[in-house]
């Protein structure tokens, strides 16, 4: 009789979910996020629907799962970016690294569409336990921090502490300081925030297709939008 140790155990159970989280994800690049399903994957890889649930406790547990991986596969490639960069001052390592998040986006339309498109119960979860250094979205948004607190170790902000465009805005960043403490100055957060929420929403535009009606080439617009960033950044 042949039995299965441990450690063999494991590793065939390691790949086994690797597998199932392939054929998701094959499945997502194939069909968009719609397209992954429990009964999909099954007959992939060739197993019944039920015998998933001793992989994965649902299917939210699985989008969960390959969300956490592609925020890795992106921080990664956002780090290397930086390393390779690493002589270079630390706002115009911020400009190759904003380059890299529109390349990879780019290269990766639907994954990137089930990490920032419309909320689905897995990446629900997944903004919701979001917490500093614990998953993958907060280690890929540690990696901009870091290099965003390299050049402020270099040149101390210059502004005044309560330097806001609008004093209300205070109280809109509570949950950040609550989660980050006051590791930079608040109009600092403010002008990272601000400069997020454009580069992101010109990158998003582009993968969806939005701009097309405007423009036959992005990349222009977001190297003026990006510059302008690393200007208010370093002010």
């Amino acid at each position: 009789m042949t039995t299965t140790t441990p450690g063999r155990r494991e590793r065939l159970r390691a790949e086994t979910v690797t597998e199932i989280k392939d054929s998701a994800r094959r499945l997502l690049v194939a069909g968009g996020p719609t397209a992954v399903s429990l009964r999909a994957i099954a007959r992939d890889v060739g197993m019944t629907a039920p015998a998933l649930y001793r992989y994965f406790a649902s299917l939210d547990a699985l989008v969960l799962a390959i969300v956490t991986d592609l925020f890795e596969d992106l921080r990664h490639a956002v780090e290397d970016v930086a390393a390779a960069h690493a002589d270079e001052e630390p706002l115009t390592r911020v400009g190759h690294m904003a380059r890299q998040f529109r390349r990879w986006a780019l290269a990766h339309p639907a994954e990137f569409a089930l990490m920032f498109g419309s909320p689905v119960p897995g990446v629900t979860q997944f903004a919701e336990q979001c917490t500093p250094l614990t998953d993958a979205g907060a280690r890929l948004g540690e990696t901009f921090f870091e290099v965003l607190g390299e050049h402020y170790a270099r040149h101390p902000f210059g502004g005044e502490p309560h330097d806001l465009p609008d004093p209300a805005l205070r109280e809109l960043f509570q949950p950040y300081l609550e989660t980050f403490g006051d590791r930079f100055p608040l109009p600092v957060i403010y002008l990272f925030v601000a400069a997020w929420t454009r580069l992101y929403g010109l990158v998003a535009m582009e993968v969806f297709g939005h701009l097309a009606w405007a423009m036959t080439d992005i990349e222009p617009l977001f190297e003026v939008e990006l510059a302008e960033t690393v200007r208010r950044l370093s002010r």
